[in-house]
This record gives structure tokens, C-alpha cells and sequence, in this order.
């Protein structure tokens, strides 16, 4: 356990140079409930990712089954995909070709939970919200409570949603006089 611990604190100070020299100090082969821990595969893709091993990458996040989805790993799987393309190309890459190269390599699911993030808020958040506004544009502060821990958002983020919502009604009535 002493061996999956290091190799959590070194992932989370980002510290590659460390995870190289400690990937090389273990025991081979290591013992299976170590080399199957979550944690050393989310390491060995850090590693991976940081060494432009991308076809490795790859590999681990499509073939290992995470508990939750990683934002962390999410965002390896883009940028290494980002960085391919525009070795190809030859050029940074614009806002279109990352959404193009996303389009194209969507994540695998043992690091997204499937569920699209539409102007920054999942479908099943904006159903929700979408719901209660139909029941009340004009919630009090503890029902935003209630709905920020439903969501997973903010409460500030929840009210910010509903003005938004009544802002853009209003102007789609006044369009349709």
C-alpha cells in the first residue's frame, strides 16, 4: 500500500520526473493488486501523457475501468489527441479543429460517463433545472439550495440560470409581438 500511496501524491503534484524514477525502482513484476489499483494506472497515463506516449495513453484509458470519470483523465485524452493533430498539421490548432478532433475522438467510457456537456451544463442538469422552471421561474433561496445539491451546481450558478432563463422568455415574447 506503501507503493500506491507514492504513487497518489506524486500524481497529484504533477510530478513526472519523480513517477519515472519511482516506476523504475519497482519490484518486477509487481504483485496483481497493486498493478491493477486505479491509482497506478491513473499515474501510468500521467506518465504516459507527459512522455508523448500517446499511443500507450490510449491504450490505458480505453482498456482500464476508472470509478469515476476523471476530469483529469478526461482532459489528458483531448489534449493528446489536440497535440497529434497539430504535429501533423504543422500549426496550432483553432477553436473549430478541437472541436473537430473531439468530434472524431470522442472519450472512451471508463473515463466519461457518456452524458453531454451542452453550454457547460449536462443534459440531465439543464432537465432538471428546465422541470422546476416550468413549476416556478422564481424560486426562493432554498429551493436553489435544494436544486444546487440536486445538480451539482452552485446556487449562485442555479439563480444565474433561472435570470437567464426569464431574461431570454421575456425577449422571445417581446420578438413574437
Amino acid at each position: 500500500m506503501q507503493i500506491i500511496k507514492r504513487c497518489e501524491e506524486l500524481e497529484e503534484e504533477n510530478n513526472v520526473e519523480g513517477l519515472s524514477h519511482f516506476f523504475l525502482t519497482l519490484p518486477r513484476p509487481l504483485p496483481l493488486e497493486i498493478a491493477q489499483h486505479e491509482s497506478i494506472w491513473r499515474a501510468r497515463a500521467l506518465y504516459c501523457f507527459h512522455r508523448g506516449e500517446y499511443p500507450e495513453l490510449y491504450r490505458i484509458l480505453e482498456t482500464t475501468h476508472f470509478r469515476d470519470p476523471h476530469q483529469k483523465l478526461q482532459t489528458m485524452w483531448q489534449e493528446a489527441h489536440y497535440k497529434e493533430v497539430e504535429k501533423q498539421r504543422g500549426r496550432p490548432l483553432g477553436p473549430v479543429d478541437k472541436y473537430r478532433v473531439r468530434k472524431k475522438y470522442p472519450m472512451p467510457k471508463t473515463i466519461w460517463d457518456g452524458e453531454h456537456k451542452t453550454h457547460c451544463f449536462k443534459e440531465r442538469t439543464r432537465n432538471t433545472l428546465r422541470e422546476h422552471y416550468l413549476r416556478d421561474p422564481y424560486p426562493n433561496p432554498n429551493k436553489k439550495k435544494e436544486l444546487a445539491i440536486q445538480t451539482q451546481l452552485t446556487p449562485m450558478q442555479v439563480g444565474n440560470w433561472f435570470k437567464n432563463r426569464r431574461q431570454r422568455d421575456r425577449a422571445a415574447a417581446a420578438k413574437n409581438k
